[in-house]
């Protein structure tokens, strides 16, 4: 996936804060998985190492998705949309998690006529995924 040229990224079009949305989508299922931020140089790092990286609006930082839980998205395909201000990822979700809550997608929760349900289970507890030491 690594670029020798750089121009691609004048096609892209970053908010007012320099992010995009980038939608994390799977590569078997097609599900949508989660959605996440990038800046101009998580976007670089993403292509340059195959791996997904965001950029984290809360700790205002670079994150690697999977440097502590170990769920590492690698890069199947990087796609722009016709306006150039949305980013899909096709991924290989490495654990079927995706989300931090220890669920395959963030979309696990459905709108019923009695309001919000959980549609899917915990795969994983997340005090096993995440612990501080």
């Amino acid at each position: 996936m690594e670029q020798t040229n750089t121009d691609w990224v004048d096609e892209v079009s970053f908010d007012d804060a320099g992010l995009i949305p980038v939608i994390a989508q799977d590569f078997e299922s097609h599900r949508v998985l989660m959605v996440a931020w990038m800046n101009k140089t998580a976007l670089f790092e993403t292509v340059r190492t195959g791996l997904a990286t965001y950029w984290s609006r809360s700790r205002d930082q670079l994150w690697r998705k999977g440097e502590s839980s170990g769920h590492e998205q690698a890069v199947k395909s990087l796609q722009l949309d016709c306006d150039g201000d949305v980013l899909t990822l096709v991924v290989e979700q490495k654990g079927n998690i995706a989300c931090h809550t220890g669920r395959n997608s963030c979309f696990f929760r459905v709108l019923t006529k009695d309001g919000w349900q959980i549609s899917e289970p915990v795969l994983k507890d997340p005090k096993e995924i995440y612990s501080d030491g």
